[in-house]
């Protein structure tokens, strides 16, 4: 009897509540309804409460429903991947139409269907910007390609293989990463692209192996031909000074030879250096023995050209060519001077032998006949035309023509400048 009570207090509070609410309502059994626009759907039972809780319970999966296409409305503002909202919006609107709940189902379904709307432009927005990263990837891993392809068109020869393998390494790491990091790009694009890049790498390692064989062989022979000069070389060494001038042949052979590498070339021409210099040793004996020998000749043939350099002010052509003449006798038979001072002591002489030598020269262009006979005769030239002109300028002068005047004046200063000249 107690629980019979219990549920008809329990109806009558259902039924002084019901009107109340204006999406849904509880029945005088406990059960729910919302309210929709073509009628009333049960949404289930509350028995052992209040019709307040009964209605409130199921507002709150109202509310809940609410909150998730709020929550998605949100995700969808933000940016999240179009197919994922997608997939939500599917099936919350299946949920929303067959929901246990009291509220504005309605009004959800079309916050829903806006959504739906959102979702294509979200899924177009996010479709291009897939693209353009995708293109701009593309184009970042292309110019990785485009440098490496650049990289292997290079001349073996001319490539400098340290720095080359260097920025081959970097290439293969930004590649790595890019693929590691980067957007997956189309996979024809991809395979092509690496394609390339692969085969630009076995471009540049098949290169810088000839290129190194090549080296080598090379190295080899300059080795063989240099190992040969320095054998000529020390065999040069007994010969002291006498085996300065072949050496000096041998030196410009080496200079032509070629790299043999460097830690070959080091301890090779450590060994032919040691060889010249113990022929340059001897020739250095040989100079200062020379250098003590000839010190007095050097005394003798500076006091010879303190006598030949006084005809560095003379001016009569005879007297100075019979007194060089003299000192050139004197100055061969003095012999040789120490080494370092041959260039001073000649070229000392070689100025004074100058100077009488103009002296010759200057006196033949002033009795040279044939110049002396045309300069005779443009003088005689020049003065019929001085008085010519002169009886001319006279003439003008009593006219008083001033232009004529003039133009004589000119003329006839002209003219006394070119005899002046021949002089």
């Amino acid at each position: 009897m107690t629980v019979a009570r219990t549920v008809v207090v329990s109806k009558v509070r259902v039924v002084a509540t019901t009107e109340q609410q204006p999406w849904g309502r509880v029945d005088e059994t406990g059960t729910v309804y919302v309210r929709e626009a073509d009628g009333e759907r049960a949404v289930g039972q509350y028995p052992d409460g209040s019709a307040e809780e009964a209605l409130a319970y199921f507002e709150r999966k109202f509310t809940d429903l609410a909150g998730q296409v709020t929550l998605l409305e949100q995700r969808a503002k933000r940016g999240a991947p179009a197919t994922d909202i997608a997939k939500a919006v599917a099936s919350l609107r299946e949920h929303v139409a067959t929901a246990n709940a009291v509220g504005d189902l309605a009004s959800l379904t079309v916050r829903l269907s806006k959504l739906g709307g959102a979702v294509e432009e979200l899924t177009e927005k996010q479709s291009a910007e897939a693209q353009a990263v995708i293109d701009a990837a593309l184009v970042e891993r292309t110019a990785i390609v485009v440098e490496a392809e650049t990289l292997a068109a290079e001349d073996p020869a001319k490539t400098q293989w340290k720095q080359a393998t260097a920025t081959l390494d970097a290439l293969f790491a930004r590649w790595q990463s890019h693929q590691h990091d980067g957007p997956r790009l189309p996979k024809n694009e991809a395979n092509d692209l690496w394609k390339r890049f692969r085969a630009a790498r076995a471009t540049i390692e098949h290169n810088r192996k000839a290129y190194f064989a090549e080296l080598d062989t090379q190295h080899r022979d300059v080795r063989a031909k240099k190992a040969s000069l320095i054998e000529r070389a020390e065999a040069l060494v007994p010969r002291g000074a006498e085996g300065v001038s072949a050496y000096r042949d041998l030196l410009e052979e080496w200079k032509l030879a070629g790299r043999a590498g460097k830690r070959n070339d080091d301890a090779l021409w450590t060994k032919f250096k040691a060889a010249g210099d113990a022929i340059y040793a001897a020739k250095s004996e040989v100079d200062a023995k020379e250098n003590d020998e000839f010190s007095a000749n050097l005394e003798l043939k500076l006091e010879l050209l303190q006598e030949a350099e006084v005809l560095l002010k003379a001016t009569d052509r005879e007297s100075a060519r019979g007194a060089l003449l003299s000192i050139q006798r004197r100055w061969d038979a003095i012999g040789k001077v120490p080494r370092d001072q041959v260039k001073p002591v000649e070229e000392r002489l070689r100025k004074v032998e100058a100077a009488v030598r103009k002296l010759e020269e200057d006196h033949w262009q002033r009795n040279n006949p044939e110049k002396k006979a045309r300069s005779e005769g443009l003088a005689s030239q020049l003065n019929a035309a001085i008085a010519k002109l002169e009886a001319e300028l006279e003439d003008a002068k009593a006219s008083g023509d001033k232009t004529k005047i003039a133009a004589a004046q000119e003329a006839l200063d002209a003219r006394k400048v070119w005899l002046d000249a021949l002089g």
